[in-house]
């Protein structure tokens, strides 16, 4: 860009003129006749006089005065658009001589691949139709630098160039050279001795560069994730009893090729502290510190945790405020004594300042209405508020799923104990058209296609349709579900459905249902709920496979399902009524790392329709994290468990096999689904003259699978990282399933050899027994580009004779 400056200097020739060189014109002014009579513009067409004047500090009637032009002419300059500004004196004239910027016609660039063109265009300022600035320019530029030093490419080069084009319009192309990522060569540690390096490697997310990396960015050298992983450092350090550790520095350092980069953390760590005394102190009314006590989850002589500290004060104070306590305030002070390496601790519960919810306004929702919003939050207009409200109103509109961003605001209400509390947020797409495929072990190649909509035009509705094709099962389902029904704190759905289940890999023969099934249920607080739900649905099992006739008879004998199966055969319409009451303290539902689950349910059928029985099962769960022992969130041991038992209440119940408890596959790995339970052979040896079987002969391996009334179900595993896990998304797992089933529920027996007779109706029943079946393996789960893929490996460490195994499970899909 070409500059110019202005200046008004005396002289003894009275009122004179100067310029300076170049473009740097110098006004000079005498002592006498010094007033502005008038000032003209020149070179200016696209931008009208007036605004010209407007900018500018020197008017008519002004003097021509010194500091005044030079404010004139940098404020022309400030405009961004002119190119070159002149000011020089013809007499009581102030001439205003200027050469504007050109337009901006185009915006391009080149060279870039890691970043795509629209997501450049975001971050420069220069947009078409503008007027072109070399300083708008360059510090585009440096943006674009930043965006590639947040990609790790501070190897990057940005030149901007140039391209004039006729009536005083320019293109801006961009070219750039991306240069290879500058990726982390070494991580270093200096003043650790409690821990090793490649322990503190685990802490910090920044990972040294290595092959296996390609699908992680965690081996990016990233200025903002270093001052992440100094936090890191200091809150494992405080976990682990370093109540004095510090972090002296945390740096980055580029290699001399700029490909590179050698990140080193320098601390402190002081001395390890023990917990010594815990104490309650309470100014609160009615709060006593011996009832508090039994709060403290810390116990004397362990190892300072500050984390555990604060966990243990928030959880004492959530509990003061939802027992008649709302201002209750919890802080925790300790006292060191570094003579003996101990920490003192303090509960110190007072009463906070007692404040009130003065109102409470929703901004930002331009689809979900107020009402689905407001009927969600943990408070109201009137009710106390506590720091936890705020917190909880975020988490709680964040668990809806509707918004993209949260925040929570409080400003000063109507009077002092009063505060106006905001909800801030931005809505972001809730519909779903999505398309799928995949393997299943039980299935086979399957295909699915789904529609959905989880704010039903605002109402907070879920309703959507969904279908599956697979080699051994269709199935097709409508469903829609308020979570607020008729405004109150009722959840109620109802899905309409078609399946069709094909069962010949392993059973011998089809089942079909067509159905519905209304829901309902009711939350009494946050962990516990109960739904119920009424099924209607007519089934059939038919279609019974009966072999390859030539293959069949060149072993003399044809293969057809037992009469158990045959019973079993035709339509059956099931009218069932359904409750489930649920005690959830898992810490995170679809991932939980600690907590519990405690779930007892029952079905009673026969209100309505041929089949009648009554249902009872009881599920548990049991989530301890290993943080303490690992120092890593990913190592999780869970306990499950599980009873069931189904009897008839009626004898003419329609006693169908489809109905009965069946224990394997996912309840029992390494067990085929099913396969460990009583079975029934269905080898008919030989034909009578009507075409009856009249020989039937269990064959191994080619039972029909029956189910049963009464079954158990355990369950141990532990969740664990590994070495490469977080870079490739892999986690894995170790368990021990143990389980059984027994008590035969069919319509009738056939194995009374004796009083059947050798005739087609005896068929024996096998495998009908509670002895525990126990199989171990691994597993592995991975978060792979191509959707979720599990696998799990379990061998049999207790089985009966006759079982079906199946040791490798797996199965992957993704929508797309």
């Amino acid at each position: 860009m070409l500059l110019a400056s202005a200046c008004l200097l005396p002289t003894a020739l009275g009122v004179a003129e100067a310029r300076g060189t170049g473009h740097h014109p110098v006004v000079r002014a005498a002592s006498s006749g010094n007033v502005i009579q008038a000032i003209t513009v020149s070179g200016n067409s696209r931008i009208e006089t007036s605004t010209v004047l407007s900018y500018m500090v020197a008017q008519p009637g002004d003097t021509f005065n010194q500091d005044d032009l030079d404010r004139s002419l940098k404020t022309l300059y400030a405009t961004g658009l002119f190119k070159d500004v002149t000011l020089h004196r013809d007499g009581g004239t102030l001439q205003v001589d200027l050469v504007e910027n050109p337009i901006v016609n185009r915006i391009s660039f080149e060279g870039n691949h890691a970043l795509k063109d629209e997501d450049l265009r975001k971050e420069i300022s220069l947009r078409p139709r503008a007027v072109f600035s070399a300083q708008t320019t360059a510090s585009d530029r440096q943006k674009i630098l930043n965006q590639y030093a947040s990609k790790a490419r501070f190897g990057a080069t940005v030149t901007p160039q140039i391209v004039k084009l006729s009536h005083n319009r320019v293109d801006v192309v961009f070219k750039i050279n991306e240069a290879q990522q500058t990726l982390i060569n070494k991580i270093v540690f200096v003043g650790n001795h409690a821990f090793s390096e490649a322990r503190l490697a685990q802490v910090v997310s920044s990972k040294e560069t290595t092959w296996y990396r390609f699908f992680s960015s965690s081996d990016e050298y990233n200025p903002e994730r270093v001052k992440y992983d100094a936090e890191l450092l200091r809150r494992f350090y405080l976990h682990n009893g370093f109540v004095d550790f510090r972090m002296i520095d945390a740096t980055g350092e580029l290699s001399p090729d700029h490909k590179t980069f050698y990140i080193t953390f320098t601390l402190n760590e002081g001395e390890r502290y023990r917990l010594g005394k815990t104490e309650v102190r309470s100014n609160v009314r009615h709060v006593t510190p011996e009832m508090m006590h039994s709060h403290i989850e810390l116990f004397k002589h362990q190892w300072y945790d500050g984390t555990a500290i604060q966990h243990n004060s928030t959880n004492m104070q959530e509990w003061l405020q939802a027992t008649g306590h709302p201002f209750a305030m919890v802080r925790s002070e300790i006292a060191r004594n570094p003579e003996k390496h101990v920490v003192d601790l303090l509960f110190d519960i007072t009463e906070g300042p007692h404040v009130y919810v003065d109102r409470i306004d929703i901004n930002g929702n331009t689809i979900t209405r107020d009402s689905v919003i407001r009927r969600n939050l943990p408070m109201a207009e009137g009710d106390p508020y506590t720091p936890f409200d705020r917190k909880y109103t975020k988490l709680a509109l964040q668990d809806l799923g509707y918004f993209s961003t949260v925040s929570v605001d409080q400003t000063q209400g109507s009077a002092p104990d009063r505060v106006n509390v905001s909800a801030n947020v931005v809505e972001k797409p809730t519909g779903e058209f999505s398309l799928g495929g995949g393997y299943s072990t039980d299935v086979g190649i399957l295909g699915n296609a789904s529609i959905k909509q989880h704010n039903l035009l605002g109402t907070g509705i879920d309703a959507g349709v969904s279908g599956t094709v697979a080699y051994y099962e269709k199935q097709a389902n409508i469903s829609i579900t308020d979570p607020y029904f008729l405004n109150r704190n009722l959840v109620a759905g109802a899905d309409f459905y078609f399946i069709q289940n094909n069962y010949q890999t392993y059973q011998s023969y089809r089942e079909a249902q067509y159905g519905m099934t209304l829901r309902m249920g009711y939350s009494y607080n946050r962990y516990l709920s109960q739904s119920f739900s009424y099924t209607l649905v007519d089934r059939d099992v038919g279609n019974f496979f009966s072999g390859d006739a030539d293959e069949l008879a060149a072993y003399g004998y044809a293969y057809v399902p037992s009469q158990y199966v045959q019973d079993s055969g035709g339509w059956s319409l099931l009218s069932q009524l359904s409750t489930a009451l649920t005690y959830d303290r898992r810490d995170n539902r679809m991932k939980p790392h600690s907590g519990y689950m405690l779930k007892i349910a029952g079905d009673f059928a026969g209100l309505g329709g041929n089949v009648k029985y009554g249902r009872a099962k009881i599920d548990g769960a049991y989530y301890i994290p290993l943080d303490d022992l690992t120092g890593n969130h990913d190592w999780t041991v869970q306990f499950k468990g599980g009873a069931g038992y189904m009897g008839d209440w009626s004898s003419n119940s329609n006693k169908n096999i489809i109905d009965n408890f069946y224990l394997g596959g996912q309840n029992l790995r390494g067990f085929l689904q099913g396969g460990a339970g009583p079975r029934s052979g269905h080898i008919c040896l030989s034909y009578d003259s009507d075409g009856k079987c009249s020989n039937y002969r269990p064959l191994a391996g080619q039972e029909d699978l029956l189910g049963g009334r009464l079954m158990y179900t355990a369950s141990a595993q532990v969740n664990f990282p590994l070495p490469m896990g977080d870079d490739l998304g892999i986690s894995g797992r170790y368990f021990v399933d143990a389980g059984g089933l027994a008590g035969v529920r069919v319509k009738h027996r056939y194995d009374n050899y004796q009083k059947y007779g050798n005739t087609s109706l005896y068929t024996p029943i096998t495998g009908d027994t509670l002895i525990p079946r126990v199989s171990t393996g691994i597993g592995i789960s991975w978060k792979s580009p191509f959707g979720l893929v599990n696998i799990d490996g379990a061998i049999p460490i207790r089985k009966e004779h006759g079982d079906r195994l199946y040791p490798i499970r797996f199965g992957f899909g993704q929508q797309f």
